[in-house]
C-alpha cells in the first residue's frame, strides 16, 4: 500500500483524544437539576469539560474542570456514567475528534468567584430542559435516563 493510503487509513481509525467531564447535579427548588455552562465561542449549553490532569485521575480532573468552568464543588463519582464524542476546533484551527467521559458530581459548594467565572455563564437547568438545549446526542440520553429514575 501507498503511504498516502496507509495515512487515510490510520486517519479513519486514530482514536478519539480522551477528555473528562462532570454531570452537577443538586436538588433544587422544583427538584433535581443539572449545572451547565456555555461555551466560549459559540455559546452552547454543555456541561464543564476538559483535559487529563497529569497525576490525577479522570474523576478527580472533572471535578476540576467543574469548580474552574463552573464555580462548583462537591462529591465526584469514581467511575463514569457515560461518554459523548464531540469535534473541537483547536485554536490551530484543526478540528479533533473527542471522547469524553463523564462523572457524576453531586454539588455541595457554590461559588460567586471562580477561575472562569468572566468568561462563562453557568445556569442550573430542570434535567428535562437540560436535555432540550444540549446539542451532545449521547448527553441529552444520559439526562433522559436520569429523568426516568
Amino acid at each position: 500500500m501507498s503511504r498516502i493510503l496507509l495515512n487515510l487509513i490510520a486517519d479513519q481509525v486514530r482514536p478519539a483524544f480522551v477528555q473528562t467531564a462532570a454531570l452537577c447535579l443538586r436538588d433544587g427548588p422544583a427538584g433535581r437539576e443539572v449545572l451547565l455552562v456555555q461555551t466560549l465561542r459559540l455559546r452552547q449549553w454543555v456541561i464543564p469539560k476538559g483535559w487529563p490532569m497529569k497525576g490525577k485521575s479522570l474523576a478527580q480532573a472533572a471535578a476540576i474542570e467543574a469548580w474552574e468552568e463552573a464555580g462548583v464543588r462537591g462529591t465526584v463519582s469514581d467511575d463514569p456514567i457515560g461518554a459523548f464524542t464531540y469535534t473541537k476546533i483547536k485554536k490551530s484551527g484543526l478540528p479533533v475528534s473527542c471522547r469524553a467521559q463523564i462523572f457524576r458530581l453531586e454539588v455541595n459548594t457554590i461559588a460567586d468567584t471562580y477561575p472562569e467565572a468572566h468568561k462563562r455563564n453557568r445556569q442550573w437547568f430542570s434535567i428535562e430542559k437540560a436535555a432540550q438545549i444540549v446539542r451532545d446526542p449521547e448527553v441529552q440520553l444520559l439526562l433522559e435516563s436520569l429523568q426516568a429514575n
